[in-house]
């Protein structure tokens, strides 16, 4: 009977190698996100050569302006996009897996890979996501053109509460100099 309970274990211990489908998921993910990221930005550089070119009116400025602002946020949140897919694949596989040894001692290792639990691990993440929606934020409000005075106020209050959720998620502590963040 101890050898059937033996084997059974090991076959439940093993199931946890089923999350390598996630983390390899994960990375492809990412590798997709960060490819379709420098593309957008390749795109984004051969428009912006035009900004100064015949035919450029203040106008036309105008507008290229607006919709290179506009390109800038969405490929800013394609390569956060891809640092979360990264961040959660590599916490899944310290999590369920093993730890990554060629990291532990380098200088991103604490800030990336410290997962000591799915809270950690979920706390990595909501940081990435409000960036992400922070970035999604200013994105519309880029286009937004507030007419009135009251308007104006709701931009500034906006503002103001995507910098206390910021602090607040940052646990309100400062950051050292050169530390990373994520």
């Amino acid at each position: 009977m101890k050898q059937v309970l033996d084997r059974f274990e090991a076959m439940l211990w093993n199931v946890r190698l089923m999350v390598l489908v996630a983390v390899v998921a994960s990375l492809a993910g990412s590798a997709a996100m960060l490819y379709m990221a420098a593309v957008d930005t390749v795109t984004l550089v051969g428009h912006v050569l035009h900004y100064a070119g015949p035919g450029a009116t203040p106008e036309v400025q105008a507008a290229m302006r607006l919709t290179a602002i506009t390109h800038v946020v969405e490929i800013v949140d394609g390569f956060l996009l891809a640092a979360f897919l990264v961040i959660f694949g590599l916490g899944l596989y310290e999590l369920f897996i093993s730890k990554i040894e060629v990291a532990q001692g380098t200088a991103f290792a604490e800030s990336i890979l410290y997962v000591r639990s799915l809270d950690d691990l979920k706390g990595k993440l909501a940081q990435v996501v409000l960036i992400m929606l922070v970035v999604k934020f200013f994105e519309h409000a880029a286009v937004v053109r507030p007419s009135t005075p009251y308007e104006l106020v709701l931009s500034a209050g906006a503002v103001a509460l995507i910098g206390l959720a910021l602090f607040l998620a940052s646990g309100g502590k400062k950051q050292a100099a050169g530390e990373p963040h994520f």
